[in-house]
């Protein structure tokens, strides 16, 4: 009969030779030229001889490595391999850490610079910030209940619109994880009705002649910070998206040729967005040259040159005005600039380029950005004189309405 094999001991295990040395069960330690220690287990399954490893001396103990044995032993009584376990186990560790809600939605966010403008992106970064009590959550096992939860604590701050657009960039996030694979569905699906309604209203501008008169007047009787000054004096002229005035930099410019070439990475729609200048926008930036010239950005901020000024900047200096978030914003200008040019006479069309709004016509949008150039320039100078005369109460007619 064959000799039963001699249960280890520690002092044993500590002095073995390279080889392998068992302790019952189908237990050993395999000892190896450098002197490591591998615990492993021999077993059978379906008649193919088979090893599983359980660590390394001293980390995993003699009495761990039997304890592990024994749970090994039990699930082959029960005719399940216990490799195969252990892999579908170790699957599951996988896709818990690494497909977290966290993580998937950096793993999105890293997929739309492409498709999103900076400040968008900027802006999505924010909203899912809002959602962080999901990160570490395996995306998988989150409910309908755990959205809701986050997003009734945004709604219980009274920021209604937020709460429905951060539910919004969870969607969009729980899409990603379905077409890639990590999920089958979008819980935030089953949120409809759950919160406050919420309609959007348009955002807060003046477009009353007298009052947009008054709003210059304050405007250039401002007397705050010289960069600030000089973004509010640009903002009506020039009715750009307040995140790109705020971002301008001075290699955009070209000064002499009056032009400001916003790079389409920094445009909602990724596409390059010419503002012919008129000649007072140039006269104030020349001005603003001597202050920030010298760095990346016409308006940095006051913390830091490498970074533009705050995007609440704007709309802190129009409170300083007695302009209220109800009666005017950074972004209002645009709606002012459209409402006085339409009333003025000047082509929806043209209007409309020059405020960068997408063409859907793809073939009439590039025949467009060059056609309407000529206009444009004519429309951006016109508008300029418009608003001088406002400010001063002379003549307010435009030099030349659109034919």
């Amino acid at each position: 009969m064959p000799t039963a094999t001699k249960p280890l001991t520690i002092n044993a295990v500590k002095n073995a030779k390279p080889g392998k040395h068992f302790d019952g069960g189908g237990l050993y330690i395999e000892v190896m030229p450098n002197g490591s220690r591998w615990w492993r287990l021999k077993y059978r399954i379906g008649g193919k001889e088979k090893r599983l490893g359980f660590g390394v001396f001293p980390e995993v103990s003699l009495a761990e490595a039997r304890q592990k044995r024994d749970e090994a032993r039990a699930t082959l009584r029960e005719g399940r391999d216990p490799s195969v376990e252990r892999q579908a186990e170790n699957l599951r560790v996988k896709l818990a850490t690494e497909n977290t809600f966290g993580a998937v939605a950096a793993e999105w966010l890293s997929k739309q610079h492409k498709s999103l403008s900076s400040v968008t992106l900027g802006k999505a970064e924010w909203l899912l910030g809002l959602a962080a009590a999901l990160n570490d959550r395996p995306i998988a096992g989150i409910t309908a209940a755990d959205v809701l939860a986050v997003v009734q604590g945004v709604e219980a701050r009274g920021t209604h619109d937020t709460a429905h657009r951060v539910k919004q960039r969870i969607g969009a996030v729980m899409r990603y994880a379905i077409v890639t694979g990590r999920i089958d569905s979008d819980v935030t699906r089953d949120l409809r009705g759950a919160l406050v309604p919420f309609k959007s209203r348009p955002r807060s501008a003046l477009t009353d002649p007298a009052a947009v008169a008054d709003l210059l007047r304050a405007i250039h009787g401002y007397t705050g910070q010289p960069t600030t000054l000089a973004a509010l004096k640009l903002a009506p002229m020039l009715f750009a998206r307040p995140g790109n005035l705020r971002a301008m930099e001075w290699t955009e410019l070209d000064l002499d040729a009056a032009e400001w070439r916003i790079p389409g990475g920094k445009m909602k729609m990724r596409e390059e967005h010419v503002i012919p200048l008129p000649a007072q926008a140039v006269e104030i930036l020349r001005a603003l040259q001597p202050l920030t010239g010298r760095g990346r950005y016409c308006f940095p901020s006051l913390r830091s040159s490498a970074r533009p000024m705050s995007e609440n900047t704007v709309n802190a200096a129009l409170r300083r005005l007695g302009y209220d978030k109800h009666t005017m914003t950074g972004h209002g200008f645009r709606a002012l600039a459209s409402t006085r040019l339409n009333e003025l006479g000047w082509q929806p069309d043209v209007i409309e380029r020059q405020l960068a709004h997408v063409e859907r016509n793809a073939v009439r949008g590039v025949y467009n950005r060059a056609a309407y150039m000529a206009e444009r320039t004519k429309m951006m100078q016109s508008f300029a004189d418009y608003l001088d005369a406002l400010r001063m109460n002379t003549n307010v007619t435009p030099i030349r309405k659109a034919g």
